[in-house]
């Protein structure tokens, strides 16, 4: 017998989809959107759709495996754990905990995914990762200027008269963005584009404008010197709700227009076009990851932030510097699902630069590696100092669906569930203020586990087994029983399947903002007191021919890594047989100087790394750029993350994936 049941999409994504999952006897048998979600209205992307495949998958892991002699045995749950146990116990007692390293990352949006952290407070603490490969630059750039990343609701474009959507192509990675552009343009607003790639949003803007890579702060620095020169900027909100205007026009007044034009590769007609744009408000900006993830990445979200306040477009309606909306993870009780106070030391790597971290630990070594919510050999930067980093620690443990790289080179490998296979509560910080309700629907295959099982037991083993002697409906309980008096409830939830949470739908429009100063900083307090210049300036991507013009007339393309279109990351490439082999994308004037043709055999490469693939080109890309999908894994082919930097970025929370040159051959 059929039947249909309303649940949500785990992925980390900016969405955050309501599902309608058919179950036939005991097995998902197809995926499709919600009809009734306020947001996503029955809408879902082929990701979201794989999930179906990918819980029936036969490459599905069953059962825990065991390392022996270089290759795996099936074993039981009960020796997996006891062995596992047996060694963190060992290592507590002869290094301290944080001789352990949790490796972390965010393949699943639902709350109960934090109790990994519980267990490793209940430990004693464990080296665990800071920052974010993702979008970490952005959030903390947004948080020095307004105190944190908060955006607009998605019905609040509707009131723009223009749209700026900058760096983001919300046509592949924020499908339901894209539906409300299209609604707003129906109702007159203008779209501008800004990016180097033209890509499927760009089809529908009014105005496409191509950005050197890299150069989007320069760009920014642009517009705001030309709005100041025709004196149009908001000085009532400048001189009322901000601090460091002064240190503001120092920078700009550093920079002329026709080298802004220049460096950035814009003309002063699109300067002048985009300044009219912001004046002429209000306008939504909709940021994008790519751009902070340059060594200057922090910086050019500043500088964005700063233009959009200028031109009055903070705290209004239709207006905002929209990049991440982490008032909704805020609204979960965290703290008490995580038990932070537990834990007796603690050590901090970067993600990005774990491996680092990994070789260079002294005082304690690293003596163990649990990866969870992540397949970190092939997604985070310099995989090969990675794999390096992994073969040189004794046991290695991954929590994961299937054998991938990561999982390939551990200890021990155990099987977990999918998202139809274990009840949890999914959002996510980034466009839609929605929490979506997944029960659980069907059975997992073999002996795989929840995660929140798998923890249980080992903290059974480890002597902390209180702190896991509670229900999935009581921890849910937990990280949302706050939110009662704003109408949302465990059971209410479950019966309606999606609830508002209580956010503000107009960031700033009372102008209190959560900056030590109260206003919103051009000059950041916070940026001080972390050590970094808090006054805004500009700083060139690290691998360009500013910074270092030998490097790049060794290696003089610019080489990108966005995301795959059927894939969340790596997760689904091992579903897909047409996504397993290396595809390099170049714009047309590399295919022409290098005299390339569709499906020609190429290598990229600089002094990390090299990859071979098959040529694609790119129409209308900004000249020398080069783009390699991420999330390929090395076994089909390689990972982009061969030749990326895993250098942090100027704020110390995100990476420098972009910040990338390499060199191209032609392959015979």
């Amino acid at each position: 017998m059929k039947q249909k049941v309303n649940s949500s999409c785990p992925l980390n994504c900016w969405d955050s989809c309501g599902f309608e999952v058919t179950v036939e006897n005991g097995k998902v048998i197809k995926v499709d959107g919600d009809k009734e979600h306020p947001i996503t209205q029955g809408k879902i992307c082929g990701r979201g759709r794989m999930l179906e495949t990918k819980t029936n998958s036969n490459e599905r892991l069953t059962v825990p495996l065991k390392k022996v002699n270089g290759h795996f045995e099936e074993i039981s749950w009960n020796q997996a754990l006891n062995e596992i146990a047996e060694k963190m116990s060992d290592i507590k007692k002869s290094y301290g905990p944080s001789a352990v390293l949790h490796s972390h990352d965010y393949a699943n949006n639902g709350l109960l995914k934090n109790l990994d952290k519980r267990f490793f407070n209940c430990y004693g603490g464990a080296t665990h990762l800071v920052g974010s490969i993702c979008w970490g630059s952005g959030i903390e750039a947004q948080t020095w200027d307004f105190g944190s990343s908060d955006s607009h609701a998605p019905d609040d474009i509707l009131h723009s008269r223009n749209i700026v959507i900058w760096g983001r192509n919300v046509a592949r990675t924020n499908m339901h963005l894209f539906q409300k552009l299209q609604e707003a343009k129906k109702q007159g607003a203008t779209i501008t584009v800004i990016d180097p790639i033209y890509n499927a949003t760009a089809k529908i803007s009014d105005q496409y404008i191509s950005v050197k890579p890299g150069m989007d702060g320069l760009l920014a620095i642009g517009i705001m010197k030309y709005i100041i020169r025709e004196n149009k900027e908001d000085k009532s909100f400048i001189e009322n709700y901000t601090v460091g205007y002064t240190d503001l026009l120092e920078l700009v007044n550093q920079f002329t227009i026709e080298e802004i034009c220049l460096k950035a590769e814009v003309t002063l007609t699109e300067i002048e076009y985009l300044a009219s744009i912001y004046i002429n408000g209000p306008t939504s900006t909709f940021l994008g990851l790519g751009m902070q993830r340059y060594a200057n990445g922090g910086n050019t979200i500043r500088l964005i932030d700063a233009l959009v306040a200028i031109s009055g477009n903070v705290g209004v309606q239709g207006g905002g510097a929209n990049f991440g909306n982490i008032q909704v993870g805020k609204s979960f009780n965290k703290d008490v699902l995580t038990l932070s106070a537990k834990k007796t030391e603690s050590r901090t790597f970067t993600m990005m630069q774990q491996a680092e971290g990994i070789l260079d630990s002294m005082d304690p070594s690293i003596q163990m590696i649990i990866v969870t919510c992540g397949n970190p050999i092939v997604q985070v930067p310099d995989s090969n100092k990675m794999i390096k980093a992994f073969q040189s620690v004794e046991t290695v443990v991954v929590i994961d669906h299937f054998l991938t790289d990561t999982a390939e080179m551990a200890d021990y490998v155990l099987p977990t569930t999918t998202v139809f296979e274990e009840e949890d509560i999914y959002y996510a910080s980034m466009y839609h203020h929605y929490v979506n309700y997944g029960d659980k629907l069907v059975e997992p295959p073999g002996e795989a586990k929840s995660d929140l099982w798998i923890w249980t037991q080992l903290a059974e083993r480890l002597g902390f087994g209180d702190a896991f002697s509670y229900s999935r409906d009581e921890f849910l309980k937990m990280g949302i029983e706050h939110l009662e008096s704003d109408g949302i409830t465990l059971e209410k939830l479950k019966e309606e399947k999606r609830l508002p949470l209580p956010v503000n739908h107009t960031p700033w429009n009372d102008r209190k903002f959560s900056t030590p100063s109260g206003k919103f900083e051009f000059t950041s307090e916070l940026g001080y007191e972390k050590g970094f210049e808090g006054k805004p300036h500009y700083l060139f991507p690290s691998e360009s021919g500013h910074t270092n013009p030998a490097l790049a007339n060794q290696y003089p393309y610019q080489l990108l890594s966005i995301h795959p279109l059927r894939s969340n990351h790596s997760q689904h490439y091992v579903l897909i047989e047409a996504m397993q082999s290396v595809k390099i994308e170049v714009s047309e004037d590399i295919a022409i100087e290098k005299q390339l043709a569709e499906g020609d055999k190429v290598r990229i490469h600089n002094n990390r790394g090299e990859l071979t693939g098959s040529v694609k080109i790119m129409k209308r890309a900004h000249p020398k750029t080069v783009n390699v999908d991420e999330g390929l894994w090395h076994k089909f082919g390689g990972s982009v993350n061969l030749l990326t930097p895993d250098s942090v970025s100027d704020n110390g929370q995100g990476s420098t994936l972009y910040d990338c040159l390499v060199g191209l051959e032609k392959v015979d």
